[in-house]
């Protein structure tokens, strides 16, 4: 297996041996061998600092190559331009308005902006938020099992190590798992969409440990 870009190789634990008492080229062995592999190329582009540009896995005589397209640049938000200031000579004189009738007292005693004081309050601030990215790239499912629970729903409170989800990679599924205590806020990526490395999948409010 070879990462462009890098010389470094890495090679699958048990490769060019035969496995459970079988010849190197049956059947039987080759599959565990594939799924050392498979899971060596995923724990090294996990590694990464960026995301690799192609992976390359050889056993015996089959070989596999898989190449990510680079992600293109994003074109600038489009900022309208500012509406040009009223000249005052140009705008004709109206009559003041008339002052609004004073409000009746409310018989509970409460405010009249409280509704909104309350709406304010309570919105949340997404700086805060904590996100459960991609460790690779493939295919993210919310539920381990087609028509199965969900790992995580909205509302959820979950601990650190908790599946929150399913990474499909090359036919390999891998668990993905809350790094943080928290409550799930959002399930950013809809079930069996496909991720990019470091892609945000969960979002949640972290809570802090023993509440």
């Amino acid at each position: 297996m070879t990462l462009h870009g890098d010389d470094r190789t890495a090679r699958p634990p048990g490769a060019g041996k035969a496995l459970n008492g079988t010849s190197p080229g049956s059947a039987p062995a080759a599959l565990p061998v594939l799924e050392a592999v498979c899971r060596s190329a995923t724990e090294l582009a996990r590694s990464m600092p960026t995301p690799p540009q192609r992976i390359r896995l050889r056993h015996g005589q089959t070989a596999v190559e898989i190449e990510w397209p680079q992600p293109q640049a994003q074109p600038p938000a489009y900022t309208p331009a500012p509406a040009p200031a009223a000249d005052p000579a140009a705008t004709p004189a109206t009559a003041p308005a008339a002052a609004p009738a004073p409000a009746p007292a409310s018989s509970a005693g409460r405010p009249q902006g409280a509704p909104e004081a309350q709406q304010a309050h309570g919105a949340r601030d997404s700086t805060s938020l904590h996100y459960v990215c991609a460790p690779t790239v493939g295919t993210f499912y919310h539920a381990p099992e087609p028509g199965e629970r969900p790992c995580v729903s909205v509302g959820d409170l979950v601990r650190p190590g908790q599946p929150v989800g399913v990474l499909e990679v090359m036919k390999m599924m891998s668990i993905v798992e809350a790094d943080v205590a928290g409550r799930v806020v959002e399930v950013v990526v809809p079930d069996g969409q496909p991720v990019e490395f470091q892609q945000p999948l969960i979002a949640l409010e972290p809570i802090p440990v023993g509440e």
